[in-house]
């Protein structure tokens, strides 16, 4: 159960969550152009002490993995992904270095996550850690990475579950839950912070670019959930519309924000928001609604 004082200072206090993430480091005279051609992002773009996020993407547009770039030197730039696949970011990038002059390693790094409006006025990290751009968009704060973090003083610590039900409310998209190698970018509700259409080439491209040059129309979409009563589904429950499965939960959390449970789910792109629906598993059903994300803004 979430706490409401952590609720609280995520929003409007000041907060720190140990946030699991795998990093990996890459290095060498090669790296800005090598990654150019692998990532979704403009890395050429991003100055050194600069961070954004981008697409690891399969030839044919579908995600390898969503990960955040952090250019740390000239030649060195440093990608965190979701916990447990730090491995594949590794394995994807190396099956694409050809003749390319750098190296790909993993890098023993932590990952805390600073909210609240109390964030706008934490002092500069020091020397070894880096301020990088925050996960969740529309909520003031930053992440702070690097090999031993220190969280700012007097933040309230928050557990995993609070910071997933932030995470739901925002509308991020975990790999795993959200993302995984049969997912199309378009429909995660990602290319807007994690794609440049005007940098040139990269692996995937095509895909991405021709839904996007059609209006982004999608088969299906990342839509919230907000349950109707304070009983909490189970991943994987059924979203039922007029009698029709068309879609199913991802994540669940229970937000103090809406005083209610709520969760993400792909939903089928004929159903329109918000929309009154049932959520349906063995052994229990619930009212819920359907609506665009983010759920609070």
């Amino acid at each position: 159960m979430v706490a409401t004082d952590e609720a609280i200072a995520l929003r409007r206090g000041l907060a720190v969550a140990v946030v699991p993430r795998d990093f990996v480091r890459v290095t060498g005279p090669d790296t800005v152009t090598f990654l150019q051609g692998q990532l979704s992002q403009d890395v050429a773009a991003v100055a050194v002490g600069g961070s954004a996020f981008s697409l690891l993407l399969q030839p044919q547009g579908k995600v390898d993995a969503f990960v955040r770039l952090t250019r740390t030197a000239d030649e060195e730039v440093v990608l965190d992904a979701d916990a447990g696949w730090g491995q594949a970011v590794r394995a994807r990038l190396e099956r694409f270095k050809l003749r390319v002059r750098c190296a790909v390693e993993p890098l023993d790094w932590r990952c805390l996550a600073v909210r609240g409006e109390g964030s706008s006025v934490v002092p500069p990290p020091p020397s070894g850690t880096w301020s990088v751009v925050a996960e969740t968009p529309g909520v003031d704060g930053f992440d702070l990475v690097g090999p031993s973090p220190e969280p700012p003083e007097g933040a309230t610590r928050v557990g995993s579950d609070a910071y997933d039900a932030l995470r739901i409310e925002t509308g991020v998209p975990r790999m795993g839950a959200e993302l995984d190698s049969n997912t199309i970018p378009a429909a995660a509700g990602i290319v807007e912070r994690s794609v440049s259409f005007t940098k040139g080439c990269f692996t995937g491209q095509e895909l991405v670019a021709r839904i996007d040059s059609r209006g982004g129309n999608v088969p299906r979409r990342l839509r919230g959930v907000v349950v109707a009563t304070n009983v909490i589904p189970p991943p994987g429950a059924a979203v039922v519309a007029q009698g029709k499965e068309v879609g199913a939960l991802t994540s669940v959390g229970e937000s103090l924000e809406l005083r209610a449970p709520v969760a993400l789910a792909y939903v089928q792109r004929g159903v329109d928001v918000p929309a009154e629906v049932l959520l349906r598993w063995e052994g229990g059903e619930v009212p819920a609604r359907v609506e665009a994300l983010p759920l609070v803004s």
